[in-house]
């Protein structure tokens, strides 16, 4: 995962708009979103199941994010239209697949609404193919919203959880 970081850090930093690299039956294709201003890499990756590692979540605090209804039954979305932009990070789906909030059916969920969080700390599952892949917090911050129902489809990008930054 830190190299496939590295390809798109330094991605971003040219006017190379996409990349792909294929090594050992492994292809990772990069390429710049251009919905958002100024250069965001967004990374497809192709991984046979044996290689496939824990994903991580891609990270995009937008102002339309914080404005965004949540689906019926969810957790409650405070408003966050007039807040800085800076203070919240959504969390967001780094592949096609069933959202869980526990490990178990019978087991307590990752996080709850109001949770502190810690960078490295299991936030949700996401199942592809068979496989669960945890979803990592990348920031320390207070888990504000919970955007997916339990057991719900998700697509690839679609927010997952908005956490304000402490």
């Amino acid at each position: 995962m830190k190299e496939i970081k590295e390809l798109i850090r330094v991605l971003d930093e040219t006017d190379v708009a996409e990349l792909t690299v294929e090594s050992d039956g492994v292809k990772i294709s990069i390429r710049k979103a251009a919905a958002f201003a100024g250069s965001v890499a967004t990374l497809a990756a192709s991984l046979p199941p044996a290689a496939s590692a824990p994903a991580q979540p891609t990270l995009s605090p937008t102002p339309e994010d914080h404005v965004a209804a949540a689906p019926a039954g969810a957790a409650a979305v405070a408003d966050h239209a007039a807040v800085d932009d800076d203070r919240y990070v959504t969390v967001r789906a780094p592949m096609v697949g069933t959202f869980y909030r526990a490990p178990a059916p019978d087991a307590p969920p990752y996080v709850e609404v109001g949770q502190t969080v810690e960078p490295g700390q299991v936030l949700c599952i996401i199942e592809a193919m068979k496989l669960m892949n945890e979803i990592e917090a990348e920031v320390r911050g207070r888990v504000s919203a919970i955007l997916v129902e339990n057991g719900q489809p998700v697509e690839y990008g679609q927010p997952l959880m908005r956490l304000e930054r402490v």
